[in-house]
């Protein structure tokens, strides 16, 4: 689970801010914090007030005892002596190793290698991936750009950089662009998402790759309306009549997508028997929508076909390391709606099959992919709490979950708070201000519970 934003001065302004810092990203224990190191989800600053983004000056501690890496830097703007930086980065060093079991406490361990550059650091993780630094300065231009954009004050700037990085802007910009927005959402960011948002629309329209997205989503969006508008009354007739009307490959495609348990072979038939019946360029016309749909249908069963090989082999992957859960956990991001499927398929089968030594390595996935998907516990109570009907039953709630009311707790109800209120409109009414009121009342008495609790 990403760390709760907190609050700390605008490195330009000196204005309070929110921001998430994270100086540990131990991928064994959490998979997912490799993901906000190379998106720039944690240690980045965007000023409300003055406008300033840029990242936080942050000394981390990189751990994936996967791949034997223990890697630490240290800004040099912070000016700290190496005997301080000792101090300062040992006990981040110390919580990484404690978590993990002493059987797998390697000599790595020992030899943490330093950097002296945030982007060193970076290219040394990348690399552990098997990436080429030509493939890391690709990136890092797509990278640069987006911030360029990002920081750009006016949408004929940014008119104007799209036309000369017109060559940059590709599927893979867009696809790093697409993480980036989600990462920056997921983590509570949402000025900053915003604005991508807002950047993102513009790319769409000035960018040529952008349009022919645009004109995708159009095209798929157009195809949904038509088939709504059929209904239940969508028969294998029906949409032949719809493909026939299709107005362009793109709307042909889209619906053959949309549609493609209907193509099947009494689709086919019902189509050729159409085509017997017609004469000259109106047969020629009917004959090339076959071909087209027979093509269209190849190509989306090869790229199923493809998925399901792909699931499988993740899948027995899986089932053979070490360390099932952990394994599991370390490719989350890998895991699709047909990776269930086959996943399901796979117990079934080891069921009835009565293997129980499969079953129980089965179940081990199971059991991540239930507990990755569950709300965190701190929501639980967070929930608990919300449907307290008043202040005493408030107060009487909160001393039977007393030993839950840590200091992570407390945090985690002010980090909700905080983007509660960052997300509420001054004018809000109704069941909204309602739910940031509880949460004002209920921030307030764990504070005040806290205060009783450590005095005793």
């Amino acid at each position: 689970m990403p760390p709760q934003r907190t609050q700390i001065s605008c490195p330009r302004c000196r204005q309070p801010i929110l921001a998430q810092v994270e100086q540990l990203f131990d991928i064994t224990a959490d998979p997912g914090a490799k993901q906000r190191l190379l998106g720039g989800v944690s240690n980045f600053a965007n000023c409300p007030h003055c406008g300033y983004s840029g990242a936080l000056a942050t000394p981390i501690v990189y751990h994936d005892a996967g791949k034997e890496l223990l890697l630490t830097y240290f800004p040099g703007e912070l000016s700290v002596p190496v005997n301080e930086q000792e101090k300062l980065i040992g006990p981040l060093i110390n919580q990484a190793v404690n978590r993990l079991p002493p059987e797998k406490r390697k000599a790595y361990l020992l030899r943490p290698q330093s950097f002296l550059t945030y982007q060193s650091l970076i290219e040394r993780v990348l690399s552990a991936d098997g990436v080429t630094p030509e493939m890391i300065q690709a990136q890092q231009q797509r990278v640069n750009l987006i911030e360029r954009l990002l920081s750009t004050s006016t949408a004929e700037a940014r008119t104007q950089l799209i036309q000369q990085e017109a060559k940059l802007l590709d599927a893979e910009f867009f696809g790093l662009f697409s993480r980036l927005m989600e990462g920056a959402a997921a983590s509570g960011q949402e000025q900053v998402a915003q604005q991508m948002n807002a950047l993102q629309q513009q790319l769409m329209k000035e960018s040529e790759y952008g349009r022919q997205l645009q004109s995708q989503v159009n095209e798929i969006q157009e195809a949904v309306k038509t088939l709504q508008a059929a209904g239940k009354e969508l028969t294998r007739e029906k949409l032949l009549e719809i493909l026939i009307q299709a107005p362009n490959e793109a709307r042909l495609s889209a619906l053959a997508s949309l549609t493609r348990p209907g193509l099947d072979y009494l689709f086919f038939q019902s189509l050729t028997e159409r085509i017997e019946t017609k004469t000259g360029d109106e047969r020629k016309k009917m004959e090339f929508l076959r071909e087209k749909l027979l093509d269209i249908t190849r190509q989306i069963d090869q790229r199923v076909e493809e998925e399901y090989k792909r699931a499988g082999e993740l899948l027995n992957t899986l089932l053979a390391a070490p360390d099932i859960q952990k394994a599991t956990l370390e490719r989350l991001n890998e895991i699709s709606e047909i990776f269930v499927q086959v996943l399901n398929r796979a117990l079934q089968e080891a069921t009835q099959k009565k293997n129980e030594a499969q079953l129980k390595k089965l179940e081990q996935i199971v059991a991540v992919l239930q507990k990755v998907s569950a709300p965190p516990k701190e929501y639980e109570l967070l929930e608990k709490l919300l449907d307290a009907p008043n202040e005493a039953a408030l107060n009487k709630m909160l001393e039977e979950h007393k030993n839950e009311i840590t200091p992570e707790f407390t945090s985690f109800v002010g980090g909700v708070l905080a983007q509660s209120e960052e997300r509420a409109d001054k004018k809000s009414q109704g069941e909204d201000a309602q739910v940031l009121e509880r949460l004002n009342n209920i921030y307030r008495a764990i504070l005040k519970f806290s205060m009783k609790k450590s005095m005793g």
